[in-house]
């Protein structure tokens, strides 16, 4: 592997940067002393054998006939004594003998002081109003033109390296921002440093061994990918795992964001990626990371920017540099998003981004090897069992467990531990599920519908053999929330059957039955379940083919975060009976679950009574509490024929 290294321009550049700007300096520092040392001498010379005295006294020599001759220059009045006088300063003190005086007049004088010293026979000369010297003239004038002349130049010199391609100056907008991650010089990230992803590693190995050792597939005629599209979750590694891709090649690194891109200039885009491409080109072998990259690789002409904009010139641009007529055959592209359906779909073909590598949330081993990297470091207590936090804590990304592992350290800190317990890490699984206590006074009306409700959501989730275990519920507020029903998975799921649906939401709608029940009325705090409940009904029917009179199609309706562009361009895939027809089945499905939990809580009632009563009384209970209530829960059926 051959390294380039980089040029030396830079350097010379600031040094000569640096030498202008001393040269100015040097001037201006220059004229300031000229000014200061003519200033200086200037006052000695007039002030030498100069006393000041009063205007008093000055009219009482003047009286006496003591002065001989004066010059009268603005307000300032110089003279001579015919004689010495001892004079008293006007402070007090030892007489002072003075020749030649100074003294200061009036604003308004009038023709009084004059015609009395023409009758006292002084001698009277007048001089125009002191100026300033002819050097500080000269220095007033200069020095401005000197440090714009000075400044014009240095400007100057910068933009004219700029146009010849030089770096810096005026026009450096169209310049990439991209950071480079030079071997040696920056803390190297290998796959040891990311636990699980087995799979994403496996498929990166080629890129690897093709960075290390290209005249092993050159010899064959094999190609490399020329670019990986890591596709995942927020959170997930994605960035990280394009890290240590370049600290297992031990190439060169550029690394930078798709927004980056963008500016308000038309072209400007399109010159940073020329630039980029450009670098890593002058650096091969090398890896070009670009994160998030669908803001702006969305499709084309599916927006209101039309096809112009500087976005879609942008893209065009990435797009030339990705597969254009010049080869690059040892730059390697990666690339990260969680909306890869919103990507055009020239960026995504064979010769542009070869290859999709998905980066799934981790599993349960993967957790744990997670937790084992991020609690290294920190003191734990020999009852943290990281096997039993990874349990619990199913759908959680990898920056979801680091934060984990880091709220259990504030807490432990907080309390004045000095090592991390169990119960830390079960504080913080709380807080990041459920949100933070509120310390707020509630009624005890509140807290009873409170109890009841979160009582009801608890025996539902018991009574029925396809819903996940209970792990905890509480009547504390946290977060947005007035109480929490906690359901945990004992394994994680990659498929959800009809069956489990159906009981998810008759769990949903535990509460809201709770409070009718008991109550004979329904308040406001089943908003979110309802909320979640109708959500997962439309899905089921609209999108997953679950109701028989819909039939196994999808519709797309419900679907999250749908791409306005596309949206708006294309028409509803259904008709206004068919949309009737849904809407008829989601509702069904959820009264249907609704029924359920009614059925279920109404032969209950014993046990609803004394959940919410023991829930008033302590606000808090897990799982083995929960059972001593109310009994063990029906064992967990596995998956069978759906429901009628």
């Amino acid at each position: 592997m051959v390294k380039k290294q980089r040029p030396t321009e830079d350097k010379t550049d600031q040094k000569d940067n640096l030498s202008q700007w001393r040269w100015v300096i040097a001037l201006a520092l220059f004229f300031l002393f000229l000014f200061l040392w003519q200033n200086y001498s200037y006052k000695t010379t007039q002030e030498q054998q100069t006393y000041t005295i009063s205007y008093s006294t000055f009219l009482s020599q003047l009286d006496s006939g003591n002065i001989q001759s004066v010059v009268i220059q603005g307000l300032a009045v110089t003279g001579q004594l015919k004689q010495e006088a001892q004079i008293t300063p006007a402070a007090g003190g030892k007489p002072v003998k003075v020749k030649e005086f100074k003294t200061f007049l009036p604003e308004f004088q009038g023709q009084g002081l004059m015609d009395r010293l023409s009758a006292k026979n002084v001698a009277i000369d007048v001089k125009p109003k002191k100026k300033s010297s002819p050097v500080l003239d000269l220095l007033m004038g200069i020095l401005p033109w000197v440090l714009i002349i000075g400044i014009w130049m240095l400007l100057m010199r910068r933009t004219a390296r700029q146009i010849s391609g030089g770096p810096g100056g005026l026009f450096s907008f169209g310049e990439s921002k991209a950071r480079l991650f030079e071997v040696g010089k920056t803390p190297g990230v290998t796959f040891k440093d990311v636990a699980g992803m087995e799979n994403a590693k496996k498929e990166l190995r080629e890129i690897i061994e093709f960075l290390k050792d290209p005249m092993k597939y050159q010899e064959i005629g094999a190609k490399v990918p020329k670019g990986l599209l890591l596709v995942g979750p927020p959170g997930t590694g994605k960035t990280l795992l394009a890290r240590a891709v370049a600290g297992e090649a031990g190439t060169p690194f550029y690394s930078i964001s798709a927004s980056e891109f963008i500016e308000m200039f038309v072209g400007v885009g399109a010159a940073r990626v020329r630039d980029l491409f450009k670098k890593a080109k002058a650096t091969q072998p090398s890896i070009i990371f670009i994160d998030e990259i669908d803001a702006v690789g969305r499709t084309r002409g599916a927006g209101f920017g039309g096809g112009h904009d500087e976005r879609e010139q942008t893209l065009n641009q990435l797009l030339g540099e990705m597969d254009g007529f010049e080869p690059h055959e040892a730059v390697i592209i990666m690339a990260a998003t969680n909306r890869p359906d919103v990507l055009d779909p020239a960026l995504l073909r064979p010769g542009r981004f070869d290859r999709h590598i998905v980066i799934d949330r981790p599993g349960l081993k993967e957790r744990k090897a997670i937790l084992d990297i991020h609690v290294s470091g920190k003191s734990l207590a020999p009852d943290v069992d990281l096997e039993k936090v990874a349990r619990g804590t199913p759908g959680m990304t990898g920056a979801d467990l680091e934060n984990l592992a880091n709220e259990a350290a504030l807490i432990a800190i907080r309390k004045g531990k000095k090592r991390l317990e169990m119960g830390d890490f079960d504080e913080a699984r709380d807080i990041l599920l459920m949100g933070s206590v509120r310390e707020e006074t509630i009624s005890d009306l509140e807290k009873r519908i409170t109890a009841y409700h979160e009582s009801g959501h608890t025996i539902v989730a018991s009574e029925l053999p396809g819903a996940d275990p209970i792990h905890k519920v509480s009547i504390v507020p946290r977060g947005m929330a007035m109480g929490v029903t906690q359901l945990l998975p004992e394994e994680d799921r990659h498929y959800y059957p009809r069956t489990y649906l159906l009981d998810k939401l008759a769990v949903a709608l535990g509460g809201r039955v709770a409070e009718k029940i008991v109550f004979n009325d329904v308040s406001t705090g089943a908003q979110n379940d309802l909320k979640e409940a109708t959500a997962l009904a439309e899905k089921m029917v609209a999108q997953w083919g679950m109701s028989d009179r819909v039939g196994p199609i999808n519709l797309g309706r419900g679907e999250e975060h749908p791409f306005l562009g596309r949206e708006l361009a294309q028409p509803k895939r259904y008709s206004e009976g068919m949309a009737w027809l849904m809407d008829r089945e989601i509702r069904k499905f959820i009264e249907e679950a609704q029924a359920r939990a009614e059925a279920i809580l109404s032969g209950k009632r014993d046990a609803l009574d004394r959940l919410a009563g023991e829930l008033i009384k302590e606000e808090s209970l897990d799982r083995e509490q929960i059972e001593k209530i109310i009994g063990p829960p029906r064992k967990r059926r596995e998956p069978g024929p759906p429901l009628p």
